[in-house]
């Protein structure tokens, strides 16, 4: 259990502001609803990390939507996958009926989003579109792009804004560098 001065002293810098975060939450929020307006749009938040961007995101959108939750859990051994995708939480939605943006936290490697990409590809959506809050591409390990990117950074380990490290810091505000020292 952290207390509040340990759980200070490991957030390096702040990254990226509450103020930033919000203002490019705004504008990709309005140009979504541009695009999907009088459209079925189902919104998918990929838990844990995604849940606090798609809360902001959601308020931002002026067109109706619905939402749904899913948790993905991939198995790799080492650094070689394994190829499976065990999805602990899935939507219950008819995905044919909508048009689906995925919102994501971060993405690094990859690796699960991809196949969970497909996976909701194969359930044939209207359309398909990925949405991430943070884009970490030097760490890709797999052919994948998402379709926005709010911010792209280098490789760091980041908390905050729904980010965490063993459960701790998703609650900032902002996103910051987590320091090990």
């Amino acid at each position: 259990m952290l207390n509040t001065e340990q759980m200070n002293s490991r957030i390096k810098r702040v990254i990226f502001s509450e103020d930033e975060i919000k203002e490019k939450i705004k504008t990709v929020g309005k140009q979504i609803s541009e695009e999907y307006r009088d459209k079925p749009l189902l919104l998918i938040s990929i838990l844990n990390g995604a849940f606090v961007f798609m809360a902001d995101f959601i308020r931002c959108l002026d067109i109706p939507c619905e939402i749904a939750f899913m948790c993905a859990k991939s198995y790799y051994s080492g650094t070689v996958s394994t190829g499976e995708v065990n999805i602990t939480m899935d939507v219950s939605q008819d995905l044919s009926k909508y048009h689906v943006i995925i919102i994501e936290d971060i993405i690094d490697t990859g690796r699960t989003l991809r196949d969970v990409a497909i996976k909701l590809h194969e359930r044939n959506p209207l359309s398909l579109k990925i949405i991430t809050l943070l884009d970490k591409p030097s760490r890709r390990l797999v052919e994948l792009e998402a379709d926005i990117s709010l911010f792209t950074i280098p490789d760091l380990f980041v908390i905050g804004y729904g980010l965490d490290c063993a459960d701790y810091y998703r609650n900032l505000p902002y996103i910051a560098e987590y320091s090990e020292e």
